[in-house]
């Protein structure tokens, strides 16, 4: 049952760019497992009893020529699927399609089997206000659905039960990382819910960033769907949720101290033990081609707009001071690859190397950014790009060669990323950013890391077109009142 040694390595800190922004695969994915198949089996089924109950309904009543029949022409028996789809559809909003014991909860089916027949009853009343419906047949058509609804499930229940004893069909092929002291009671209360196949168990050194790849091939290789993952394991490891969820496996967290840390997950039991579930949706990667299809539009339209600026800043510079327009620097972008991050000049030419003379003037508190409030390497025209961070716009170039986004996380030179802490790293899963939180937080004012990292995790957890949206608008605000530049 164990197969913890596969991942008694090192943990020290390896830099890997096989795997691409957690939030955002190179290719869309299907979420692993036979929950296709499931729902298709369990929606098939439902739509050929709730068809049953209208033919019941039709042959001992009026009730569905009432509705839909004219004089002098023969009801198709295809009529019924509109009507049969409307029940489909309100049984899937009722959650009553979803995995685990969502499905067989007749109080959601009795209720969301009422609300379509009320649903009929409306439509049947405003639009065909003249045909009186006649009460039996209605609550018979009720009555049918809900019952051979009812049955149908419990039959499907006791089916895969059997399945899933005899043969192991229809299961759910799972993985265990905890403590391994911990490993053997979790398993005994997994297996009370006799519908997952245990592949193995693993330490939660088998999360670390230099064991990550070997643990999601090892997870692949065993065709693993879902993965439970012990509180004590996934702490300060919250950006493995994009990880798994880039590969399309679904993760539970089991307690020990519990406290919200993601916004969509639901809580359920297991074996009797609470678990909060990261429900992986049917298509992974979308939020990639979203946010990349608004970047590369967006970054278009901006540089065609600034166009006549890039001009007069870049004769600006040549009258100001000699050297290049521009100033390449070498930046530690996602999952720590290096690239050349684009910038207008505003220092001197020798700025890089005066640096490590200033050191001692740092003013951040704990020495990992490098900000110095009068830094002397700065030119005059310099001061002014700075202080409306015009400077920053040459970056639209590195978000068309998908290096950096419109909004993320603020890409750090490697001498400040060298001096990152554990739990620092998590700025290096998701591609960085042109502006973000920190920029329109107070910028050069925020002399705490931990307040950078806060806000890079905010965005991170909480990320939407219309918080991309809201940063941008802010940075606007921000750079017009020059705040926290310098």
């Amino acid at each position: 049952m164990k197969d913890s040694s596969l991942f008694q390595k090192n943990s020290g800190y390896k830099f890997s760019t096989s795997i691409d922004d957690l939030r955002s695969p190179s290719y869309v994915r299907v979420r692993k497992g036979l929950w296709q198949l499931r729902l298709l089996t369990l929606i098939s089924i439902d739509f050929l009893l709730l068809f049953t109950a209208c033919l019941v309904a039709q042959r001992h009543s009026l009730y569905v020529e009432a509705l839909w029949h004219k004089p002098g022409i023969d009801v198709p028996k295809l009529v019924f699927v509109p009507l049969v789809f409307v029940e489909i559809i309100t049984l899937f909003l009722q959650g009553t399609y979803q995995a685990g014991k969502k499905r067989y909860d007749y109080f959601r089916i009795i209720t969301a089997l009422t609300l379509a027949h009320g649903l009929i009853l409306l439509v049947g009343f405003l639009y065909l206000p003249v045909v009186d419906i006649p009460r039996s047949s209605f609550i018979l058509s009720w009555l049918m659905s809900i019952v051979l609804v009812c049955t149908g499930r419990i039959l499907v229940n006791l089916n895969l039960a059997s399945l899933r004893r005899r043969q192991s069909i229809a299961s759910n092929h799972t993985y265990i990382i905890c403590d391994l002291e911990d490993s053997e009671k979790i398993i005994e209360l997994i297996q009370q819910e006799k519908r997952y196949i245990i592949h193995g168990t693993a330490p939660a050194t088998a999360l670390d960033r230099a064991n990550r790849r070997e643990t999601i091939e090892r997870l692949n290789q065993l065709a693993v769907s879902e993965v439970f993952i012990a509180w004590d394991a996934i702490k300060n490891r919250l950006f493995l949720y994009w990880l798994f969820q880039t590969y399309g496996i679904t993760i539970h967290i089991l307690p020990m101290g519990l406290k919200p840390i993601y916004r969509h997950l639901t809580l359920h039991k297991v074996g009797g033990m609470p678990c909060l579930s990261f429900d992986c949706p049917a298509i992974t990667g979308k939020d990639f081609w979203i946010k990349k299809s608004f970047d590369f539009c967006a970054t278009i339209v901006f540089l065609m707009f600034f166009l006549p600026i890039y001009l007069a800043i870049a004769l600006a510079i040549k009258l100001d001071s000699p050297g290049p327009v521009f100033y390449k620097q070498i930046r530690v972008g996602l999952h720590g690859k290096e690239f050349k991050v684009w910038k207008f000049r505003t220092m001197r030419t020798d700025a890089d190397k005066l640096q490590k003379e200033l050191e001692a003037l740092n003013e951040t508190k704990d020495g990992i950014l490098f900000k110095i409030k009068d830094d002397p390497r700065v030119t005059h025209i310099g001061k002014f790009l700075r202080r409306y961070s015009l400077d920053e716009l040459p970056q639209l170039f590195n978000v068309l060669l998908g290096e950096m986004s419109l909004v993320g996380p603020r890409p750090l030179p490697k001498r400040d990323v060298d001096k990152f802490l554990e739990h620092h790293f998590i700025r290096q899963e998701v591609l960085p950013g042109v502006t973000g939180l920190w920029q329109v937080s107070g910028r050069s004012n925020i002399l705490d890391f931990e307040q950078v990292i806060n806000l890079d995790l905010k965005y991170i957890e909480n990320w939407s077109l219309q918080l991309d949206f809201e940063i941008l608008l802010r940075t606007i605000l921000v750079v017009l009142k020059k705040e926290g530049a310098y």
